[in-house]
């Protein structure tokens, strides 16, 4: 028998088993256990025999007798019969992946005392070889023969964007994906990435990708879609050989005269396009991952910089880049933190904030109220106290909002993480539902300046969020 028909067998016999729920279940036994044992408990979807049937599979993808070329015809046959198994069952097997396939514990340990032994002597390079070798687990050679045949990259970014999910759930799960997270970083690193303009005159097919991951704001239409690839404005995504016509990430530029302090006019489908002879900012207004299943590779970093460059190459008249960005947990956290905020008013500021909410002294309660009215918002002057209080808010969450080392926002630490500088707050910026929901319509501006861009990092590394003299004059003591 060939090994393809004795494979081919094998994944009948697990095709052909009972079906199994579709819900998956937190496993109370590992895979050791179940493999050693006779009966199945209800909640787990594959039977003993059939997890070790799986197990054989899987243990023949990696056989280290069988060419490159074998063991990828191996791994599309099982993730062939992955496409149409039951979520739990798919669950048991990167159980499989995860428990079964992991380093010899013995040779770790070895290597290790060697390491050990050998520090500060002249073996201890030829140690730290032995170590790293050790260390190296079959599951990493498996997951590299899924990668092997065509399309599975796709097949693997798909499984761990699936698995994600779960591994709060099941902490059994978390080598497999600390694997997949650490081949990924190597495989997508940026010296393999391709850097692309996305235009209107991209294949159809490409462009409606930009519908379909937009994470920032929404494309409504082809129209808002066209608007953001006139003439004025200018899209690029990180694509990789393996997902030719998969971009990993994009980013959405408007070419202007000026910072943008609204986003509302640069979704505006029936503006005129600006004058690029007059052009001298570049605003990058929306950044969106597409593969969910690529959490923790980094790519925005690289992809402005590559950007930055390849703008300044086509338009020298270019001076200022920035972008007009969302804070996301700004609601949330000013709903949790408004209480101790207001104790950081001094009398003459809460009188006057109480004064414009009609209630004095005004509490937590009432001037969360007041801001749930995004009319009443957007109709305030720029000397309002509510405006004052709401912005500086905005300001000391995006500055001093912190969770350990980490900045609380999520943009805020990708793009400080990045070189940037807290530039401005907007006042009342976006006023879509989305908007509301995240910040009360406020978003912010985050400058590159390209010749602080390595003491904006030097700051950061120290705890200190990179800031404008304004937004700086907007925190609470």
């Amino acid at each position: 028998m060939s090994a393809t028909t004795w494979l081919n067998s094998k994944l009948n016999l697990l095709r052909n088993a009972a079906p199994a729920s579709e819900a998956p279940q937190v496993q109370d036994r590992s895979t050791r256990e179940r493999l050693d044992a006779t009966l199945r408990h209800n909640k787990e979807a594959l039977s003993p025999r059939s997890l070790r049937r799986t197990l054989t599979l899987l243990q023949a993808v990696v056989d280290p007798r069988v060419s490159e070329v074998e063991g990828g015809r191996r791994a599309k046959a099982l993730a062939e019969w992955y496409a149409g198994a039951a979520e739990n069952e798919r669950h048991d097997l990167w159980l499989l992946i995860s428990e079964q396939f992991g380093p010899d514990a013995t040779k770790v340990r070895a290597a290790r005392d060697d390491y050990d032994a050998a520090l500060g002597t002249a073996d201890e390079g030829t140690a730290e070889i032995r170590l790293r070798r050790a260390l190296v687990s079959p599951r990493t050679r498996l997951l590299q023969r899924f990668a092997a045949y065509p399309g599975g990259m796709r097949f693997l970014v798909d499984l761990r964007a699936e698995l994600l999910p779960n591994l709060k759930s099941n902490k059994r799960l978390l080598a497999l994906d600390a694997e997949l997270e650490n081949l990924f970083s190597t495989w997508f690193d940026v010296a393999f990435l391709e850097l692309r303009t996305i235009s209107w005159d991209s294949p159809a097919s490409l462009i409606e990708k930009l519908i379909k991951y937009e994470a920032v704001h929404d494309i409504r239409s082809w129209a808002d879609l066209k608007n953001r690839l006139d003439s004025d404005r200018r899209c690029y995504g990180f694509f990789h050989p393996s997902l030719p016509n998969e971009p990993l990430i994009f980013v959405e530029v408007a070419l202007l005269n000026e910072m943008a302090d609204n986003i509302m006019p640069l979704l505006d489908e029936g503006a005129a396009p600006e004058d690029l002879q007059k052009s001298s900012v570049a605003i990058f207004y929306s950044i969106s991952n597409t593969q969910g299943g690529l959490r923790g590779v980094s790519f925005g970093d690289s992809l402005i910089k590559r950007v930055v460059e390849t703008l300044r190459a086509e338009f020298p008249k270019l001076k200022t880049f920035a972008t007009l960005s969302p804070i996301p947990g700004l609601r949330s956290w000013l709903t949790k933190n408004l209480e101790d905020i207001l104790t950081q008013l001094n009398d003459k500021e809460l009188s006057a904030l109480g004064r414009e909410i009609s209630f004095e002294p005004p509490t937590a309660t009432h001037v969360l109220a007041a801001i749930e009215q995004p009319v009443v918002l957007a109709a305030l002057s720029a000397k309002s106290p509510l405006r004052l209080f709401l912005t500086r808010c905005a300001a000391h969450y995006l500055g001093r909002g912190k969770q350990g080392d980490q900045m609380l926002d999520p943009v805020a630490r990708f793009h400080l993480g990045n070189g940037a500088r807290i530039e401005r707050i907007n006042w009342f910026a976006d006023p879509s539902s989305k908007g509301i929901k995240q910040s009360h319509g406020l978003m912010v501006n985050y400058l590159y300046d390209l010749k602080r861009i390595d003491k904006h990092r030097q700051l950061l590394a120290k705890g200190q969020a990179p800031a404008s003299s304004e937004v700086e004059g907007f925190y609470f003591s």
